[in-house]
């Protein structure tokens, strides 16, 4: 595992991951980079995933937006932009479309738990990664927290107390690290 990740997740920091009743759902602001992968099986699964968004965004032709770049870590070497829709009730004025403002949950998330799955079966990678992010060498890490921390729709909050960033983001490397092929390095435009 220590090849995987970078040396910075193993310190203890003033931080605590938010709180979607306090964020709902900020970090879906600008949509997402999926992998090309990733988004034939979401579109596999369309049904499942439409059911879970209102009519207006459940046509499987919206959710990506046609802008794509060349990630040659990703699984497919290609990763495509999911579409993103005006939201007057979410941060920013702006939000994936996968996000439901009903609830602040993803769709996607939503469709693979009502299928029986892990909740992030069709999560893209780079979603569940963040606020964590991957360093030049393709090992996790976490970007310098003053930034972060200083966003007010940060996926990260302070804390009073230090914590092991590896109990912090727990759940996530649990699944990146155990579940997922090896995580890739993103492009550097991302």
């Amino acid at each position: 595992m220590h090849d995987k990740l970078n040396p910075r997740m193993y310190r203890s920091e003033p931080l605590r991951r938010c709180r979607l009743e306090e964020c709902r759902a900020a970090c879906c602001i600008h949509g997402a980079w999926v992998d090309q992968t990733e988004e034939r099986d979401i579109l596999t699964h369309a049904a499942a995933v439409a059911a879970q968004l209102p009519a207006d965004q459940a046509d499987p032709r919206d959710w990506f937006d046609g802008r794509q770049e060349s990630d040659p870590y990703a699984l497919g070497g290609v990763v495509q932009h999911t579409t993103v829709i005006p939201s007057e009730d979410h941060y920013g004025g702006t939000a994936c479309i996968f996000l439901r403002m009903s609830d602040y949950k993803c769709a996607l998330q939503v469709a693979a738990v009502q299928m029986g799955s892990h909740q992030w079966r069709f999560k893209p990678f780079y979603c569940i990664l963040h606020p964590l992010d991957l360093d030049g060498q393709g090992r996790i890490t976490l970007d310098e927290t003053n930034a972060l921390l200083a966003e007010p729709g940060s996926c990260l909050r302070p804390a009073d107390e230090p914590t092991p960033l590896l109990e912090t983001f727990a759940e996530e490397l649990d699944y990146l690290l155990h579940l997922q092929p090896q995580p890739r390095k993103s492009s550097s435009s991302r």
